[in-house]
């Protein structure tokens, strides 16, 4: 079921990169890299990700502020988006209320949220959860 399903991996780190296209290409996904929120908002347009891994702390345009772009975009706010991050979770949905608590319309947390270093049957288990591919 996982056949060309495209997941876009936006992350600084390269090592990190590697990892989550060589996990998801060996798994019969199609997978896409950004080294940024920038790049990553230009690929997400080119190539309408059906899954989005995203990192929070990055160089320049953030993984907050790409994350904050794509819910409140009519086009991509479905996307599913998995945060893979060394912040906790519980750090992460502090900054979210607090950023909440100044808009007038609420960012949804994300699908899901995995902490830094994860295993790579629980990416696959939460790509496949995310996908509805259970």
């Amino acid at each position: 079921m996982s056949q060309h399903r495209k997941i876009l991996i936006v992350d600084d780190e390269p090592d990190m990169r590697i990892f989550l296209s060589v996990l998801s290409k060996t798994n019969g996904y199609i997978p896409f890299v950004a080294r940024n929120g920038s790049e990553g908002m230009k690929q997400i347009k080119e190539i309408c990700p059906d899954l989005i891994f995203l990192d929070i702390m990055m160089p320049g345009e953030g993984g907050i502020r790409m994350y904050q772009s794509i819910r409140t975009d009519a086009d991509l706010c479905l996307t599913p988006i998995i945060m893979l991050s060394a912040v906790k979770k519980g750090t992460f949905l502090h900054y979210l209320a607090m950023l909440n608590s100044q808009l007038e319309t609420n960012i949804p947390e994300p699908d899901r949220y995995l902490e830094k270093p994860p295993e790579p049957e629980v990416i696959l288990q939460t790509i496949r959860s995310v996908l509805n591919e259970t």
